[in-house]
């Protein structure tokens, strides 16, 4: 083997180490990269119990029980599919019904979503972005969010 050979050998053969580096890192990675999942999501992907993950969607009309010691059950809706949320601790002030909300916490073995900490949305005119792609995919989106997101935009 010339000295020319080895040498592209050797560039070969580690562009394709990095390459299948990337490639792994990419795919370790690829779950978590989304900011939250939709209750349809978490259905479609059969979240093992105990997986930490962030749940994104509406709060269901008619679905907010308060309980004792800041006790709350409400339900996370996409449109299409739902998950009942528990969570013990005080709400935002704009957690409210038919608002979006971002819950992180687990799902335990009966299905129930145990959330540890609520995001709710910060003004009537801000939507997050993967809140309204989500919406749009399951057909309910109002055309007034988008007009609304691009006047906070500004």
């Amino acid at each position: 083997m010339t000295r020319r050979q080895r040498r592209l050998f050797l560039i070969g053969t580690g562009v394709g180490v990095l390459a299948i580096a990337a490639a792994l890192v990419l795919t370790a990675l690829r779950d978590s990269i989304v900011f939250f999942n939709s209750p349809t999501d978490l259905v479609q992907k059969r979240v093992e119990p105990g997986t930490r993950i962030r749940l994104g969607g509406l709060v269901k009309t008619g679905s907010v029980i308060r309980g004792g010691n800041l006790g709350v059950r409400f339900a996370v809706t996409d449109g299409n599919k739902e998950i009942a949320v528990a969570y013990t601790g005080a709400l935002p002030d704009l957690f409210r019904e038919g608002q979006g909300v971002v819950a992180e916490g687990a799902l335990d073995g009966a299905g129930l979503f145990r959330a540890d900490t609520i995001l709710a949305k910060h003004d009537e005119n801000y939507m997050p972005k993967e809140v309204a792609d989500a919406l749009k995919r399951q057909g309910h989106w109002k055309d007034g969010y988008g007009a609304a997101a691009a006047g906070s935009a500004r």
